[in-house]
């Protein structure tokens, strides 16, 4: 019996849920609340991923099981620490790498799969969008030297204003520089390049071939190394493809095996019967 079901609520499973349900539980959700996907998701996002933390791990489960949210912060003394959502986002879909420093988010898409295409393996066609450096100005969003330093800002693209609270209390509060939208740059507008309108990167539609091979799993990743987005002075991001079975009305799968659930008669049962069932063969 657990103390408190929150955590368990926000991913939408049983408090006796395993890991493998976590994981698709979480996987499904962060995706659905992802920023990127859905701008008004941040706190849901931020949510998840913490129930997720505290869920994933053995010995935090056994504490908010036993004591709830008010055992994980130790009785409310500093509370608890989770780590930045898009951390654990990247650790569970992109092995980490921009942690490590080594390029940009992965971008990361679910496809919808079949319990017969898992068991024969197919190839699909998928057409993804990803930002790149402009090749027409080489990332430089002008010609060179087109480019100027913002005198709102002087470059830093933030703005620090000071705010009288009350006599003798001031506050200096900063936010970005609205002439150069936190660039610290500005391009004339006649000096824009055409292909990025000054943006230094654009959007661009590319076709990936993507393989799945006989025996794959639900939660499966298929990685393209160096196909995601690109930004300056880092490696490109990855595009990781995760595999999403879709239900299926016969069978269900169990490690490498396909099971399914009849009803019979007692009749059935005592005297025995033949029955044919189309499997994927």
């Amino acid at each position: 019996m657990v103390k408190e079901t929150k955590y368990y609520d926000v991913l939408g499973v049983q408090p006796n849920a395993t890991d493998s349900e976590l994981k698709k539980a979480y996987r499904k959700l962060a995706l659905k609340y992802h920023p990127d996907k859905n701008p008004e998701g941040g706190e849901q996002f931020k949510l998840i991923s913490q129930a997720y933390e505290v869920l994933s791990d053995e010995k935090k489960r056994q504490i908010y099981d036993q004591g709830g949210e008010e055992a994980l912060q130790g009785g409310g003394a500093g509370g608890a620490e989770f780590h930045n959502p898009f951390d654990v986002f990247d650790m569970f879909f992109g092995g980490g790498k921009r942690q490590q420093g080594r390029g940009v988010r992965p971008t990361v898409h679910q496809m919808k799969v079949s319990l017969e295409q898992l068991y024969n393996g197919f190839s699909k066609k998928l057409k993804v969008t990803r930002t790149v450096i402009c090749t027409d100005c080489n990332g430089l969003g002008g010609p060179p030297g087109s480019v100027m330093k913002c005198p709102d800002c002087k470059g830093r693209g933030m703005i620090v204003k000071v705010m009288q609270l009350a006599p003798g209390m001031i506050q200096q509060v900063q936010s970005p520089c609205s002439a150069c939208k936190g660039n610290g740059e500005m391009i004339p507008p006649k000096d824009r390049c055409k292909g990025c309108q000054g943006q230094k990167k654009r959007k661009v539609e590319e076709i990936l071939e993507v393989h799945v091979e006989k025996g794959m799993k639900d939660g499966d990743k298929i990685m393209f190394e160096g196909r995601g987005d690109e930004d300056h002075n880092v490696p490109p991001g990855d595009i990781v493809i995760i595999l999403d079975e879709k239900e299926h009305s016969n069978f269900f799968r169990k490690d490498d095996n396909l099971v399914m659930n009849i009803d019979i008669e007692l009749v059935e049962s005592l005297c025995g019967f033949l029955s044919s069932y189309q499997d994927f063969r």
